[in-house]
């Protein structure tokens, strides 16, 4: 059987040939065929035998129909999953052969700006994938609504099952047509998910691959049996091996920190992957890994449902798996569409009891391998090297900035490329620019900053308040000195600043100085006083100066 003769749309058809898909899985080929039919399907299948694409194309074969857009806030299709990494592993999966159709898939998840989601939700979405949390945070605020909603998928529903979201899966379920076509999909199905089955697919078509235990015949199973003081030392050794990607579980958030650190000191590039993270760090943490910067990823049960990246050949279980069930999710990680993988456990001494009766409740039968630091038979299963022993620091995940100047936004300019130099106030041109004779040139020492001194060090030049101060640039007929041909502005354009004392705008006083044939004090280039200068005109060096009026 191939996709062309299940009934999906020949674009749909078509997107999946460019991918080289062509032939459904067995879940795909016995659950499509009936949910295009419009029946409820309850679907077991082991993780990563294609659940994803079994319930999402007969969502867009139904949603082809349609000739019109969604109606505003108002998604016609829903898929509910436990985590917000699942999530965005259905939209990436679905968005392609969506787009061949023109439809569109959007994700509404926690940890995202909730007002983005709002604005795509005004916009109208064929398909939104939902964690429980964020998707009843939009009801309550009238941003989501669920009653034009025609088809409805639970992905993972065990997993919702054991994180407590089956309360708020229900009041969700509530929200939607009773006549809506409901799909049901999980590796594995417990008491409280059968429940939910009665409740809201009382009449459904059952499809199951396997009954919850094991059936992937291309992923081998091993229990490395290593000694108390040898644990670190291994994984050490298995994280640096060449090639591929490795994927190891602890149970805890501090637990996967703690590894992490441990083989950065050791050499290994590895990251953390956990709920104690933003999604923003989460998101670039599983971009890194799949991308390959980072090949070692160690991760907690929670992280596990969701992480499909292809090339992963090695699972590494560090920690015990709480029950059987998160021993699949965990191992479902690799060997996924047929692919080969890995499965190995660490286990010490205290711990091979626990994981015996794992393994037989999983429906796994695992190889048990003593192994040490170096030996051979870590070697043959795992690929482990000798880890470098150079510690990897924090910088080695950062991205990569290409090296540039202060302020460089466009096409780099340099120094003189700046335009007029504006030294104070609004001027329109430098002092002492080429364009024509500098203000301050001539016998004196320049006044403002160049090669001269400072007028506010030691050697002040000509002091303002000294007995001679030389010709007032500004008085009677004398030429422009500053080459400009617009009228002059006194102190640099000062408008908003008002008059100046001491300068020929200070009104009765300057002009007071003038027919008394007084020079005025010579302007600083700069349009700012000294400390000296304030001392001049404000008679804190002498008596202020009484004018006839």
């Amino acid at each position: 059987m191939t996709f062309a003769k299940i009934g999906l749309p020949e674009p749909v058809v078509a997107a999946l040939a460019r991918k080289a898909i062509t032939v459904p899985t067995p879940i795909q080929a016995m659950a499509i065929p009936d949910a295009i039919a419009g029946r409820n399907i309850l679907g077991r299948a082991q993780t990563g035998s294609g659940k994803t694409l079994a319930f999402g194309l007969p969502m867009l074969a139904r949603l082809a129909k349609h000739e019109d857009r969604p109606r505003p806030k108002r998604p016609r299709a829903l898929v509910l999953v436990p985590t917000r990494e699942l999530a965005f592993q259905v939209v990436d999966s679905l968005a392609p052969y969506a787009g061949s159709l023109g439809l569109n898939v959007r994700p509404a998840v926690g940890g995202t700006p909730f007002t983005k989601q709002v604005d795509q939700l005004r916009r109208g979405v064929d398909i939104l994938v939902a964690t429980p949390g964020r998707l009843n945070d939009h009801l309550r605020q009238q941003t989501c609504v669920l009653d034009e909603v025609e088809m409805t998928a639970l992905d993972e529903a065990d997993q919702m099952a054991d994180m407590g979201f089956l309360p708020q899966v229900r009041a969700l379920l509530d929200q939607t047509p009773d006549n809506s076509q409901r799909l049901l999909f999980s590796a594995t199905l417990d008491h409280d998910v059968q429940a939910l089955v009665r409740e809201f697919l009382p009449t459904h078509e059952m499809h199951s691959t396997q009954d919850g235990r094991a059936s992937v015949t291309t992923m081998d199973h091993y229990v490395l049996l290593v000694d108390r003081g040898q644990k670190d030392a291994v994984l050490a050794e298995i994280a640096s091996r060449e090639g591929g990607r490795t994927i190891m579980f602890a149970r805890t958030k501090l637990g996967a920190e703690g590894i992490t650190q441990r083989l950065r000191d050791k050499g290994v590039a590895a990251e953390a992957l956990h709920g104690g993270k933003a999604q923003n760090q989460r998101s670039r943490v599983l971009e890194r890994f799949k991308n390959g910067r980072t090949p070692v990823l160690v991760a907690t049960d929670v992280a596990a449902r969701g992480i499909h990246v292809d090339g992963i050949d090695l699972v590494v279980h560090v920690d015990p798996p709480q029950d059987h069930k998160d021993y699949l999710h965990r191992a479902g990680r690799t060997a996924r569409a047929g692919e080969a993988g890995v499965v190995a456990a660490i286990v010490l001494p205290n711990q091979r009891r626990q994981f015996r009766r794992l393994t037989g409740m999983a429906g796994v039968d695992a190889t048990a391998v003593p192994v040490s630091p170096g030996s051979d038979e870590l070697a043959t299963i795992t690929g482990a090297r000798t880890p470098s022993g150079e510690p990897v620091r924090e910088s080695y995940f950062r991205p990569q900035r290409r090296e540039r100047s202060f302020g460089d936004r466009g096409p780099r300019r340099g120094l003189g490329d700046r335009g007029p130099r504006r030294e104070s106030g609004g001027r329109d041109h430098r002092r002492d620019s080429g364009s024509g004779p500098r203000r301050d040139s001539g016998n004196g020492p320049r006044r403002d900053s160049g090669n001269g001194p400072r007028r506010d060090s030691g050697h002040r030049g000509h002091h303002r308040d000294s007995g001679h101060r030389g010709h007032h640039r500004d008085s009677g007929n004398e030429p422009r000195r500053d080459g400009a041909n617009g009228p002059r502005r006194d102190s640099g354009d000062r408008v908003a600043r008002g008059p100046r004392r001491g300068v020929d705008s200070r009104g009765e006083r300057g002009a007071v100085d003038r027919r008394q044939g007084g020079a005025t004090p010579e302007r600083r280039s700069n349009g700012f006083r000294s400390r000296a200068d304030r001392r001049s005109y404000d008679g804190f060096t002498g008596p202020r100066r009484e004018h006839n009026q």
